[in-house]
């Protein structure tokens, strides 16, 4: 007899295993899409002017040091400008914020038309974000059609309380809303 609650029990019934090397693409893509995660811009200064991307493979590394890592897919235009870079901004969008982040897909209008800053090193940062992490390039690694790149946090920027973040997972984007408690 099984000891699983009854939610947990019917989704393991339709359970499917697959090998990612032999299966269609899209069944791996769906099943990563099963974690959420956040949605970024990540901002440069490139050799034609600021640049930036829209990127969900957002993840701390370290506290001590401060190291923060992103995956940009190496076949992406905008690659070489990141791998380059001597410094980057990762801007961590609130839940008003999909229109800021579909700027900065493939496509996109990028700075067109956006009001902008400079860090100290001359990265140019979005404003009125939930969060954004300045930092110095620490690291490229190669790692399959992505790289690893890992920054040195410089400054850290948060938004007032009670910001949502914008979420993306299953393929579609929504946002988070903790619970305020009893």
């Amino acid at each position: 007899m099984s000891r699983l609650p009854p939610a947990t029990r019917d989704r393991l019934a339709d359970e499917i295993t697959f090998h990612p090397a032999t299966a269609e693409a899209r069944l791996l893509r769906e099943a990563l899409g099963r974690f959420a995660t956040g949605v970024t811009v990540v901002t440069t200064a490139g050799p034609q002017g600021p640049l930036g991307m829209t990127v969900n493979s957002f993840s701390s590394v370290s506290l001590e040091p401060p190291l923060v890592l992103w995956c940009p897919a190496r076949a992406s235009a905008r690659h070489a400008a990141f791998a380059e870079a001597a410094a980057w901004s990762v801007h961590v969008l609130g839940a008003e914020q999909l229109e800021t982040c579909l700027r900065f897909t493939r496509g996109g209008r990028q700075f067109d038309g956006l009001e902008t800053a400079l860090t100290e090193e001359g990265v140019p940062v979005i404003p009125g974000v939930a969060a954004r992490f300045d930092c110095a390039a620490h690291a490229v690694h190669a790692a399959g059609d992505h790289s690893v790149l890992i920054g040195r946090v410089l400054r850290v920027t948060v938004a007032g309380p009670g910001d949502h973040p914008l979420v993306f997972a299953a393929g579609r984007f929504g946002q988070f809303e903790p619970d305020d408690g009893p």
